[in-house]
């Protein structure tokens, strides 16, 4: 193979498109470092959504830098030193609701909010996001000590075992649209601890590139 050759293949791996992270908590800033870590392709922009600020629990946050009561969107476009014009990340310090859901643009969208029930409004993102022609990723419970099964799949290859894939279904989420799971959920009184959010975070970046193209 000659330079030009190797050259040629270089020019086009480069980043492209944009991928959209909602949720930046623990698990999402994880996804968000290893998107921006990405070399010869990944996401050219990556659309970061929450409206939560960093407290003194966010441990992996203060561990990184970060201030309490600073924007967690607002922490992760501060630790990416790309060139703008190389990866940029743009920050949306809100929480997401009807209002603001055309904010979404991402090819790929990653749904990864915590608190209380989640599934209504990951279910209307997922339906803008579907209706855009965007792929999406979410979870359906990722507790686990860290040495769990982990799956991905479509939803419409679930079993109906799984209570939080089964409501998101009832939401009308029944296609098109992968699930990750440890088969876990707050229910089975186990913790999540930061090497099942290191693994789900992994698996989650592989596939979201893989949807990017």
């Amino acid at each position: 193979m000659t330079n030009d050759e190797i050259k040629k293949m270089e020019d086009k791996q480069v980043p492209h498109g944009r991928i959209d992270l909602i949720g930046c908590g623990r698990l999402g800033l994880r996804i968000g470092i290893n998107l921006m870590q990405v070399h010869r392709g990944g996401p050219k922009t990556i659309g970061a959504f929450d409206g939560q600020k960093i407290d003194g629990g966010d441990v992996i946050f203060t561990l990184l830098g970060a201030e309490e009561g600073q924007s967690k969107p607002d922490f992760l476009k501060q630790l990416c030193t790309h060139k703008e014009e190389f990866r940029n990340v743009l920050s949306y310090s809100e929480y997401i609701s009807e209002k603001n859901i055309d904010l979404i643009e991402g090819d790929v969208v990653i749904i990864v909010i915590a608190g209380g029930n989640t599934i209504p409004t990951a279910a209307k993102i997922i339906k803008h996001a579907q209706k855009r022609g965007a792929k999406t990723i979410g979870t359906a419970g990722i507790f686990g000590f860290g040495n769990e099964n982990i799956e991905i799949k479509d939803i419409s290859e679930y079993d109906s075992k799984n209570p939080a894939v089964e409501e998101l279904r009832r939401e009308g989420i029944t296609e098109n649209h992968l699930v990750l799971t440890t088969n876990k959920l707050i229910r089975d009184n186990e913790p999540v601890t930061p090497y099942t959010l290191d693994e789900v975070a992994k698996i989650i970046t592989i596939n979201a590139l893989k949807l990017l193209g």
